[in-house]
């Protein structure tokens, strides 16, 4: 019987690059944290002046809780 199975493969792939996943898992992080402000992940502020200043103070807030 043939094998229908795709191989997989094992390991890392070739252009692994280990800092930059580090960055974007650093960043990912940050945006989740972020998200949990109810008027940041729901777009409650509609101007994108507003929705900045409420970016800056949830990331001071976080910055400072550290």
């Amino acid at each position: 019987m043939a094998s229908n199975r795709v191989p997989r493969r094992v390991g890392r792939p070739p252009g692994f690059d280990r800092d930059a996943y580090k960055r974007r898992n650093t960043v990912e992080r940050c945006i989740n944290r972020l998200k949990q402000w109810r008027g940041l992940a729901t777009r409650y502020e509609k101007t994108a002046t507003v929705f900045r200043a409420a970016l800056h103070i949830a990331g001071i807030f976080l910055w400072s809780a550290r």
